[in-house]
């Protein structure tokens, strides 16, 4: 399994679920509308790779490192 740190731009993926530990940020994640199923395609890195933006239901999300370390995620395209 990958994390969403691990793909490039223009990459689509399934979110799969979430690494164990840190309960605030993976609530923090579901309430964002990132559960287990989504798909979501990363649009772009910030020029130092923190924080990276994603397409997920129709909307543009931006995340920082560590909270995008906690997604695990299958790589569809």
């Amino acid at each position: 399994m990958k994390t969403l740190n691990d793909l490039a731009v223009g990459d689509q993926a399934l979110v799969r679920g979430f690494e164990q530990g840190k309960s605030a940020f993976r609530k923090k994640l579901l309430s964002m509308g990132l559960t287990p199923g989504t798909e979501l395609k990363v649009t772009r890195y910030a020029p130092l790779g923190d924080p990276v933006e994603i397409q997920v239901r129709g909307f543009s999300l931006t995340l920082r490192k560590s909270e995008a370390d906690m997604l695990i995620i299958e790589k569809t395209k």
